[in-house]
């Protein structure tokens, strides 16, 4: 069972300043819900995506920035909770002194070994690249630098 409280102010203040990526996430095997505690450093951002599955609550504990998401901009500052819906188009942007921010969504199923649907066009053989270390999610972006769950870098390719 995950933990009923956290501080995330606690969990930001005993973080190296250096850490960046996914600081904090809800653990526990049976829960139906995912929230990660996630640091950008200025100027860094979570490279332009599609959701396709979830719908994201976005609530700003530290620092300013910029979530671009529906064709339109909006500045974020602490306090600012942002619903972006699943299938919509949206980056984050970290402001001059950097953006900590905590999302929420429902937990994905975990990966099981099996027959699924065959999608049109498939999987390129080797997606080692885009797979977060931090959250385990696949980026759809083949370009992207950082994870579009969590905001953790992307391993190099």
């Amino acid at each position: 069972m995950p933990a009923a409280r956290v501080s995330l102010e606690a969990v930001l203040r005993t973080a190296e300043a250096s850490r960046t990526g996914a600081l904090w996430k809800l653990d526990g095997a049976a829960r139906q819900l995912d929230a990660n505690l996630v640091r950008l450093p200025s100027g860094a951002g979570v490279t332009e995506h599609v959701e396709p599955d979830l719908d994201v609550l976005l609530v700003v504990v530290e620092g300013s920035g910029t979530l671009h998401h529906a064709g339109d901009e909006e500045e974020l500052a602490p306090g600012a909770l942002v619903f972006v819906p699943r299938g919509e188009r949206r980056s984050v942007t970290a402001g001059p002194g950097g953006l900590a921010y905590l999302t929420a969504h429902r937990r994905r199923p975990g990966l099981t070994i099996g027959r699924t649907q065959a999608r049109e066009g498939g999987e390129p053989a080797c997606l080692l690249g885009r797979i977060c270390p931090a959250c385990d999610r696949v980026s759809e972006d083949p370009s992207a630098s950082f994870c579009g769950r969590c905001g953790g870098r992307l391993p190099t390719a």
